[in-house]
Parts: C-alpha cells; structure tokens; sequence
C-alpha cells in the first residue's frame, strides 16, 4: 500500500507543480498520513505548504476556526466539519487548495448512522466552493486510515 500511496503522491505533486499551485492539508483521522506521504516526495517544498493535525474538536476551532455549533450540530465526523476544516485551512495558509479529513478509524466510536469507516473528505481550492464526500471504508484502524489517505490523494487529480 505504501508504495502505491508514494506513486499516487508524486502524481499529486506533478499535478500541482504543472500548475503552479500549492497544497495544504487539514486532518484529523489520518493523523497527518496525507502530509507524511506527501513529503516523502523530494521536491515536495515546491507545492506543499503545510499540514495541520486538528485531532480534537478544541484544535479544530482553535487551529481551523470550526464552528462549536457546527460540531454541536453535524459531529466532528461529518460533511460539514469536513468543509470548515477546508475553508479554515485556506484562511490560515497561503495555499491554493486544502484536503481536509475527519472520519471514524475504529475500532470504536462508530453509530448505526456512521458506523466505523465513515470518512468525510472536503476540497476546496480559493476562490471556489468547498465540495465534500462521504466514504465508507473497511478493515481495521490501519486500513481505514490508509484508504482515507488513499482518496484524499485521488480526489486531488480529479
């Protein structure tokens, strides 16, 4: 898987340098995964600013500015945080796009509405909306979270 996950990386990062743009990551269930295999890369300096670990719901409104009644209302696992967590690392990064992850990794915390698996990933690139997507992902913690680190670096090429 790792290997897979460093190709796919320098995929991303070809993708970002041709354009001349750069990335930042905002995560909370991969624990910086994504920034981790991002910057195995050499080179990645070029188009990748920065990472933050909002692993907590008081780092996410602290560090991401996440509304508390966002997290009342939706969850820390949820589309909505998931966006806010996107939209709240553009505003504190120079970055052109964000990929921001929340999700449940297991082996508990999972609910009959978001069992374990449940992982919500947002986009967003300024000056555009911030788009999100559910996925629903298997195995154990490891595998959760390296599957979530797996799209999250796909969707950055679509």
């Amino acid at each position: 898987m790792e290997t897979e996950l460093l190709a796919l990386a320098a995929k991303v990062g070809q993708h970002f340098k041709t354009q001349g743009k750069t990335l930042a990551t905002a995560e909370s269930c991969t624990g910086g995964g994504i920034a981790m295999i991002i910057t195995e890369i050499a080179g990645s300096s070029a188009w990748f600013e920065c990472g933050f670990i909002t692993y907590s719901n008081t780092a996410k409104v602290q560090m991401l500015a996440v509304k508390p009644s966002t997290l009342e209302k939706y969850g820390a696992v949820s589309e909505q945080t998931a966006l806010e967590m996107a939209i709240g690392a553009l505003a504190y990064s120079t970055a052109d796009c964000v990929i921001a992850v929340t999700g449940i990794a297991g082996p508990d915390g999972g609910s009959l509405e978001k069992p374990v698996g449940t992982v919500f990933i947002a986009r967003c690139y300024r000056n555009e909306t911030a788009r999100g997507i559910r996925k629903q992902f298997f195995g154990n913690r490891h595998q959760i979270r390296m599957q979530t680190i797996q799209a999250a670096l796909e969707w950055l090429l679509l």
